[in-house]
């Protein structure tokens, strides 16, 4: 399986969680591709062409990302307006992307189950679910590792260690398409 890692996380080199996971991934061989986002776009200028072709050699595609104020990074957002393209992506002629897993693998600096305001971690990346469905995508249960405000060391290197065991996964879990 062809897995595509695309890593939207604005500084790096002051990542305490995403450097771990994504450096762990690149260290799975070549059937796992790591793509840095923000370094190959700083200016946010997506090429659609190339990361289309680049979607179209994968099997499962990641997202790997902190949340941001219940929601993705900015390049994120413009990646998937940019890229995502009816009668590529979704329509009835957009087939590009039918049948591939998305597979979500977001950190948060909070615990979250429910939080304060009442919405779960589920709920907050409904629409990254939303978007799998529109191009016929199977969503694959996301990947979470909530509170890195304060999780240890250890705990750390566990999840990356358990992030490479999905990776690798050939049989992951899917959640059911809400429509």
């Amino acid at each position: 399986m062809k897995t595509l890692v695309l890593v939207f996380h604005p500084d790096m080199s002051d990542s305490r969680i995403n450097r771990p996971l994504a450096a762990r991934a690149e260290a799975l061989g070549d059937d796992v591709t790591v793509r840095y986002m923000y370094k190959i776009y700083p200016d946010q200028k997506v090429d659609v062409d190339a990361e289309q072709a680049i979607l179209e050699t994968a099997d499962r595609i990641v997202l790997q990302f902190p949340l941001y104020w219940y929601s993705t990074p900015a390049l994120l957002k413009q990646w998937e307006d940019d890229v995502l393209l009816y009668g590529w992506a979704y329509g009835s002629t957009g087939k590009a992307l039918t049948g591939k897993e998305l597979l979500v693998a977001v950190s948060t600096g909070g615990q979250y189950g429910v939080d304060e305001d009442g919405y779960s971690l589920t709920e907050l990346l409904r629409p990254l679910q939303a978007t799998a469905d529109m191009c016929q995508m199977t969503y694959l249960e996301p990947f979470t590792t909530t509170g890195t405000l304060t999780i240890t060391d250890e705990a750390l290197a566990q999840r990356v260690e358990d992030y490479a065991a999905v990776l690798e996964s050939a049989d992951l879990p899917a959640l059911e398409h809400r429509g």
